[in-house]
């Protein structure tokens, strides 16, 4: 297939790209806002707003205290968004996710109406803080907030308020008392980010904010409208067709049963990516590309998220697992044995 692009697709208007612009200062502003609260997790920022403005949702993957609920609560501060936190457990049911109907007595009336009460499902940022710890019902209660955007309760449909984000958290260590997400819940996150531990310069600097008197003063870059509007320029933005073409080859890649696929595959992986990798692939692509102020994306980028799109989506074998190969160290090989030409920038 052809890597050669001489001149990039321009399918965006004058006013995006001065949007474009715009939110690439502002995305330089919300990095400085979150670094006084954030120290270090670069990588992890960046993947958690591409999913938002990709208007996707992510799965954050981390052994307890690396601040992902922090984090997540001063993304929202920093967008001027509503913002609820749901800590699962056991006991958790549907309704106290989505809300539930009462019956209250009108007062004029003397009639008994049943009233929809909204439950914390009814906010722009939903904190879904280990959501590996609530039984398999409660899980599918987000299914049709995550892909429909709108909650329905009896005969009734309820909207969820716009932008809408699930931004999951989830222990990778403790294993007892927890429910696995199923595979048709994890492929509707389109990023899962692995949060790793900091660096010793950096743990050091965590300590003194934490055990002193540190107190970050967080400032609005970006309002729900702007957010909306950023969404709509990212689906806007060119990709040319050997970039979708690299997208969807690293995702057919993936599969053990396709022809083409490379003999490591069929060894050590039993299921791949499905359809909705390759989307994602390049909807990432595209909001990398605009958040660094360019107006199409490359391979680079999708090279760039393939990772955090593609770890959760590929399911290993026993022997990959036997010989300690993980999903990532899939990915990695992948990306490595399917490299693209290089690309003209313009």
């Amino acid at each position: 297939m052809s890597t050669q692009a001489p001149h990039a697709p321009t399918d965006l208007t004058g006013s995006d790209k001065e949007t474009i612009e715009e939110l690439k200062q502002a995305y330089s502003d919300m990095r400085v806002q979150l670094e006084r609260v954030i120290v270090g997790q670069d990588d992890v920022v960046e993947q958690l707003l591409v999913a938002i403005f990709c208007r996707a949702h992510a799965l954050l993957v981390g052994v307890p205290g690396l601040a992902k609920t922090l984090l997540v609560s001063t993304v929202s501060q920093v967008l001027d968004l509503t913002f609820k936190r749901i800590q699962f457990t056991p006991d958790l049911m549907p309704a106290d996710i989505t809300g539930t109907e009462v019956l209250e007595e009108d007062m004029t009336t003397g009639k008994r109406i049943f009233k929809f009460v909204r439950g914390p499902i009814f906010a722009n940022m939903i904190l879904a803080d280990e959501i590996n710890r609530t039984p398999p019902k409660t899980q599918a209660a987000l299914l049709e907030a995550m892909q429909e955007h709108h909650v329905t309760i009896g005969e009734e449909t309820y909207p969820l308020p716009e932008p809408f984000f699930v931004l999951a958290t989830q222990n990778p260590i403790e294993q007892e008392g927890t429910y696995p997400l199923p595979e048709a819940q994890l492929d509707r996150f389109m990023f899962n980010i692995r949060v790793n531990y900091p660096s010793a310069a950096e743990e050091v600097q965590i300590i003194k904010r934490v055990a002193g008197t540190y107190k970050a003063n967080i400032e609005k870059t970006l309002s729900a409208p702007q957010v909306l509007k950023l969404q709509e320029v990212v689906r806007r933005v060119p990709a040319a067709d050997h970039v979708v073409e690299y997208a969807a080859t690293l995702a057919r890649a993936s599969r053990p049963k396709e022809a083409d696929a490379p003999e490591f595959i069929r060894e050590l992986v039993s299921w791949g990516a499905g359809p909705r990798a390759g989307i994602y692939l390049i909807l990432a692509a595209k909001a990398r590309a605009i958040l660094q102020g360019r107006y199409h994306a490359t391979t680079a980028d999708v090279r760039a998220v393939a990772h955090p799109v593609l770890r959760h989506r590929v399911i290993t074998t026993f022997n990959a697992e036997a010989a300690g190969v993980s999903s990532d160290d899939v990915v990695s090989m992948l990306i490595e044995q399917f490299q693209p030409k290089a690309e003209l920038e313009v």
